[in-house]
């Protein structure tokens, strides 16, 4: 399999933790914003629908959580698999990232040793390049992100080389930082951070939150789109004071600036993954 190696992705990922998300920013108040964005959206509330309506009831589900699979915007959503689930070798029209939420999943070239990631790993697959997915697990689910829509699946004839390499982390070489590593964290916070992908305007991070964790994530960005991978976590929307528990699978976002109050709702560690456009701090 064709991947980079993650030393050198530990390095690109210290090197850019270094850089200083707006010091005298960082102890923002919820009643600095007046008209917060902040929104939720439930696991149990995502509308399925076939990801790929040719093949019928071979095809995976896919849940729409931002943006929108068959427009040209960036999009998000989330893929169900069936145990024992295995697609034909194909290609599709636009990149797209992954992140493994529940079950095991194998993505790579057709002719590649079977190779299981479980939930927490992470992995990109470019344009063009022919591969097959397949899952197995009695509940078998991967965010599934893109910058540009629309979403195809097109048959290996079409296979082209985009110059781009598939990326994959398996959920035991993620590189963690924590606040004596990274100034994302706040120096009294226990929480943890983990740089996946930077294209120069958008960039995506794992945030972990330790079981005892009870505070808020500031970001300055006008894109945030959140999704829990692990764990269950309680989030309160600045708009009512109402308390949402969201589990794996659920989503909180918001489009302007915006402080995020979270607290640990589970007996393990949350994590979260996260595509903003601006820095962050957690606190």
């Amino acid at each position: 399999m064709k991947q980079i190696t993650i030393s050198l992705l530990a390095i690109s990922t210290i090197l850019l933790s270094c850089t200083n998300p707006n010091k005298d920013a960082d102890h923002t108040t919820s009643q600095q914003i007046e008209n917060p964005t902040n929104k939720v959206l439930l696991s149990s509330e995502i509308n399925w629908e076939k990801l790929n309506p040719a093949r019928g009831d071979q095809s995976p589900l896919a849940g729409t959580i931002w943006g929108d699979r068959n427009g040209e915007v960036a999009t998000g959503f989330l893929a169900k698999f069936a145990d024992g689930f295995s697609s034909p070798p194909h290609i599709h029209n636009a990149t797209y990232r992954a992140v493994v939420i529940k079950g095991s999943v194998h993505n790579d070239d057709p002719a590649a040793a079977t190779m299981w990631m479980k939930p927490g790993s992470f992995w990109t697959q470019p344009k063009g390049e022919s591969h097959i997915t397949a899952a197995k697990g009695e509940e078998n689910i991967a965010l599934v992100e893109i910058d540009k829509g629309p979403y195809l699946v097109k048959p290996i004839e079409e296979a082209f080389d985009s110059g781009e390499r598939p990326v994959n982390i398996d959920a035991s070489n993620v590189v963690w930082l924590n606040s004596k590593k990274s100034n994302w964290i706040a120096s009294h916070s226990e929480a943890e951070i983990s740089f996946l992908w930077d294209d120069g305007g958008s960039k995506g991070l794992f945030v972990k939150f330790p079981k005892t964790f009870n505070g808020t994530i500031n970001t300055e960005g006008t894109v945030l789109h959140a999704v829990v991978i692990q764990g269950e976590m309680n989030y309160m929307l600045p708009q009512d004071q109402e308390t949402k528990v969201l589990d794996t699978g659920s989503y909180f976002g918001a489009t302007s600036k915006a402080i995020h109050t979270i607290s640990n709702n589970s007996e393990k560690d949350v994590i979260i993954y996260v595509r903003t456009n601006g820095n962050i701090k957690v606190e």
